[in-house]
């Protein structure tokens, strides 16, 4: 029997024993972090009247903990850290400020994610990974964009949009739409109101009006942060620690999830084939880190166990992984000296339904 049926056997057994969220664990995670976090931003404040060197060891230090409660806020989007939808929403809005993300929004797009994983017609990561059609129809210079795109060098930058360029711009500038439709629309309709032409506004930057409500005030909030520090400790400085902190928490985080998806061979299927225990087993990695790296990003390495049930808090991972190993040998490792290699697997092979290296796919070109 193979292993992924004997998972789909088991699936449920699994889940049933390690899908228990422990209020106690989760607030000694949260708080941990959050004070931990707060102490080491002081101490980033004060050591530059002493040496930047200390400050340096704190902003690096800084960049972790942002990375943590990144994960946590994650985790909280999936209802899995708290027992309750409550703390939940509650303790996700405060990790989505602290990392720089709208924590509801994200995370509907993040479960849309989970819902496809291993499914590339639907989702294709963050990068949007390119089939191998689309990238042979580039031209040289796009073609060397792309790769350039998805490499390491580049991921601090690109984690510095994703976590604080992105979700005040898409949010200024839907709402500068809002107001215009809202302006507009009275101008034509006085006697219609102010929500009922608010209703009848369409954007791609959110579906619904809860989205908008919690994309405002997690930005009131985190841009009310950023003047009261700027007010405090001057502009230069509290932007320079926060800003290099942010990149590269940011950073890591794309080159983590990224990894966790394409790697050598990773199950990369269309529609019509697609199995989502087999994305979860196939498309997932499981990657080897120490363990303090693994503290800092809450067990989000066991990602082939999280793809499973999204419902398995990060504190129950290991143990589900360790109950579990006989079903999880066909889970790609990926070790922390790999990363680098894994990220060159950038294409899409449509017609193998996996993902391949853009060397592959070059050698494969010399030899038709």
């Amino acid at each position: 029997m193979s292993s992924i049926r004997r998972l789909k056997e088991l699936k449920h057994d699994i889940i049933s024993r390690h899908a228990h969220a422990d209020n106690l664990k989760a607030l000694t995670q949260v708080l941990t972090t959050l004070s931990l976090f707060a102490l080491l931003w002081w101490a980033a404040l004060m050591s530059v009247h002493i040496s930047y060197w200390l400050t340096g060891v704190a902003v690096l230090l800084i960049s972790l903990f942002t990375l943590r409660a990144f994960v946590l806020m994650h985790e909280c989007g999936h209802g899995s850290l708290f027992r309750t939808h409550r703390l939940n929403r509650a303790f996700g809005f405060i990790l989505g400020v602290v990392s720089g993300m709208p924590q509801y929004v994200w995370s509907q797009h993040h479960n849309f994610h989970h819902a496809n994983n291993g499914n590339w017609e639907k989702y294709r990561g963050l990068y949007t990974t390119l089939s191998v059609d689309e990238y042979e129809a580039m031209t040289p210079a796009q073609q060397r964009l792309y790769r350039g795109k998805c490499s390491i060098a580049v991921a601090p930058f690109a984690g510095l949009i994703y976590v604080i360029f992105n979700p005040r711009f898409t949010w200024l500038k839907g709402s500068i739409g809002l107001v215009s439709h809202i302006v507009r629309g009275k101008l034509a309709q006085p006697n219609l109101s102010i929500k009922a032409h608010a209703a009848s506004f369409e954007t791609r930057y959110w579906k619904s009006n809860r989205e908008y409500w919690h994309m405002s005030w997690n930005n009131i909030v985190l841009l009310s942060v950023w003047a009261l520090m700027c007010w405090e400790f001057g502009t230069a400085l509290f932007f320079t620690i926060y800003l290099i902190s942010a990149s590269l928490a940011g950073g890591v985080g794309i080159i983590l999830f990224t990894v966790q998806h394409n790697f050598e061979h990773s199950y990369a299927s269309d529609g019509s084939h697609w199995d989502y225990d087999t994305g979860a087993i196939e498309g997932s990695s499981f990657l080897i880190l120490p363990g303090w790296l693994n503290w800092f990003t809450a067990n989000i390495a066991y990602h082939h166990v999280h793809h499973l049930s999204a419902r398995i808090p990060n504190y129950c991972l290991i143990k589900c992984h360790n109950e579990y190993r006989d079903l999880f040998t066909g889970v790609t490792r990926v070790k922390l000296s790999h990363i680098h290699k894994a990220l060159k697997y950038i294409l899409w092979d449509t017609r193998a339904r996996r993902i391949i290296s853009v060397a592959e796919y070059e050698s494969r070109a010399y030899a038709g």
